[in-house]
């Protein structure tokens, strides 16, 4: 997909279209972080410290219940 970036007041913008924005769950509200490699731009919804925080409790959980057999069968 080829886009065009057009004029907002003294700046210029990038429109995402609706599909792409479903598709990665943004919408206007969501924290968006922005980072380039010197070439390239990267757009990405910013990272959420309390789904990180989900997520570690989830593997405590995990590493807790089933720690014993999976290091059983990495032996």
């Amino acid at each position: 997909m080829v886009k065009k970036l057009t004029r907002h007041g003294n700046s210029l913008a990038l429109v995402i279209d609706r599909p792409i924005l479903d598709l990665l769950k943004i919408d206007a509200d969501t924290p968006l972080s922005v980072t380039t490699d010197g070439r390239c731009l990267v757009i990405a919804p910013a990272a959420d410290p309390e789904r990180k925080k989900r997520f570690v409790r989830a593997l405590e959980k995990v590493n807790k219940h089933y720690g014993p057999a999976l290091k059983k069968l990495s032996e």
